[in-house]
């Protein structure tokens, strides 16, 4: 069955304005429909880059959001074709994600876990009402309708949705983001609808204590984890939950699909429909601090995809994942959704390339054309390599100098950045680091001189780069005494308009720079 397209131009009908994400072969931007001046959300594709498969996940993509309206599920309104270019036109979301929500919230219950769970699950009821499967429930997939108290969460991105028939169980190939699949899928057994249930009750867990039910560095042990459903509610943070919500989730994260709670049958649960009675109201402090600390892990993980999948290179990007020297956690925190169909090829992609708004989400991960069989990454030119260790040296001479005008030169405006001296938050944009110019960094009067140990240099395509050392600092106390700390470092730079910028940097261990 083939997509309908409306047959009037999407320039005709609609005024584009700024964009408000960007994947590798799409652009979401805010629209405004002429006759109307309503706002949506316009995901622009690309369709010359998109080989014949592509183009039939784009149809179904478009053909499966089409039969869905639901006030939980972000709709499409529109879909048109232009020579080059297709239009889906979504609902405009603005408030975000729902996880990073929760963690601005002055208050955060289990009821309001319940209230958050009960949308989902609507959503997910009408979905396999429709007889859809959305095979990606994650966090990144999960928005806000508006910034307003109270907005509607809305399931967003069915770029890995499919069209069952009923309760059919059938091998539709391996899709989903690893800490979310199910033990059906990773046994590459027949699944359907409750795989769906399974990433439910994965969320539910994370939304209870803020980290997930199965963890791993290692994603193979990560996934026998998830085949024996080895989860546990751990003292002390477990102790406080009540016993209805433990009993949801252990009717979710059933092992056996067939035994697996429906979504209908959820959402009669009494902690989910009793919630005022049955959920506790006790404010959740240590969940929003240990949900903060998740969420940041998931953005770290998405600005290093999101600039490794810009360039297409997806073996330097899975070999960099799994390395430890980069301090990515390497599993569950979302983000790597991957895809295999009939046994060939992988997917990985940016589920949410966000920026504090709107349908970015919709950029999704069936966006990316699977490769072809993965090669071992490209050899490092040696002079490409001493270039990036070269520019690195100039920016920490740049911090050591105290000179900020020569580091912005070095550094893209919307750096995003984890450093002990912003107390493990994430830190975007600028600001914190003129911060640190001007007053921490200012302190130090000590002579202090830096050594790069150990760079190891990966090359992401040929304008993306990522480099992890030792930081070796030496310097001279307030007492006159020689002193030296180290860190471990990485930094990825993009190259643009044959410039060399970092764009994201992590540090581990105490402050780079001794501060006096």
């Amino acid at each position: 069955m083939a997509t309908i397209v409306t047959s009037t131009r999407f320039t005709d009908e609609y005024q584009l304005y700024e964009e408000l994400g960007k994947g590798a072969f799409s652009v979401v931007r805010r629209c405004v429909k002429k006759s109307t001046g309503q706002e949506y959300a316009a995901k622009i594709i690309n369709t010359k880059k998109l080989s014949a498969r592509d183009h039939q996940k784009l149809e179904r993509e478009a053909r499966i959001c089409r039969l869905l309206k639901h006030p939980n599920i972000v709709r499409l309104h529109d879909s048109i074709s232009e020579e080059g270019f297709h239009y889906l036109v979504f609902d405009l979301v603005t408030g975000g994600e729902l996880f990073e929500d929760i963690v601005a919230r002055e208050y955060y219950s289990e009821a309001d876990a319940s209230h958050c769970i009960n949308q989902i699950l609507e959503s997910i009821s009408h979905i396999h009402q429709h007889d859809i499967v959305h095979r990606d429930l994650k966090p990144e997939n999960l928005l806000l309708a508006s910034k307003m108290k109270g907005a509607a969460v809305k399931l967003a991105d069915f770029g890995l949705a499919i069209e069952v028939q009923g309760d059919q169980q059938a091998w539709f190939g391996f899709a989903g983001t690893p800490g979310y699949l199910s033990p059906e899928v990773l046994r590459k057994d027949p699944y359907g609808k409750p795989v769906d249930i399974w990433a439910c009750g994965v969320i539910l867990y994370i939304l209870l204590v803020g980290y997930p039910p199965f963890w791993d560095e290692d994603q193979h042990k990560l996934y026998q984890q998830i085949k024996a459903g080895a989860y546990d509610f751990p003292s002390p943070e477990w102790d406080t939950v009540t016993p209805e919500a433990k009993n949801l989730i252990n009717q979710m994260l059933t092992i056996n699909p067939a035994k697996r709670i429906t979504a209908d049958q959820a959402l009669k649960h009494p902690w989910v429909c009793q919630r005022s009675t049955v959920a506790s109201m006790m404010h959740r402090q240590e969940t929003v601090e240990c949900l903060r600390k998740f969420n940041a892990r998931r953005k770290l993980k998405g600005a290093i995809l999101t600039t490794m999948l810009v360039s297409r290179n997806f073996s330097a990007c899975k070999s960099l994942l799994n390395k430890k020297s980069d301090g990515v956690k390497g599993s569950t925190e979302s983000c790597n959704t991957t895809e295999e169909e009939d046994m060939k090829g992988r997917k990985v992609s940016v589920g949410g390339v966000s920026s504090d708004s709107a349908v970015v989400s919709q950029c999704s991960a069936s966006e990316e054309p699977t490769p072809q069989t993965e090669a071992p990454p490209p050899l490092l030119p040696p002079t490409r390599k001493q270039e990036i260790i070269k520019i690195t040296e100039q920016l920490i001479e740049a911090i050591n100098n105290g000179d900020f005008e020569a580091y912005t030169r070095i550094c893209d405006p919307g750096l995003t950045s984890f450093e002990p001296e912003a107390l493990g938050n994430l830190v975007e944009g600028m600001d914190f680091h003129r911060f640190y110019f001007e007053n921490l960094l200012s302190k130090n009067s000590k002579p202090v001189h830096t050594t790069i140990l150990n760079p190891h240099v990966h090359l992401i395509g040929e304008d993306a780069a990522c480099i992890a050392y030792i930081r070796l600092t030496q310097y001279i106390d307030s007492q006159g005494r020689p002193r030296s700390c180290q860190s471990e470092e990485t930094r990825v730079w993009h190259r643009r308009d044959a410039k060399w910028l970092n764009v994201h940097f992590h540090c581990s261990g105490a402050p780079a720079a001794p501060l006096q």
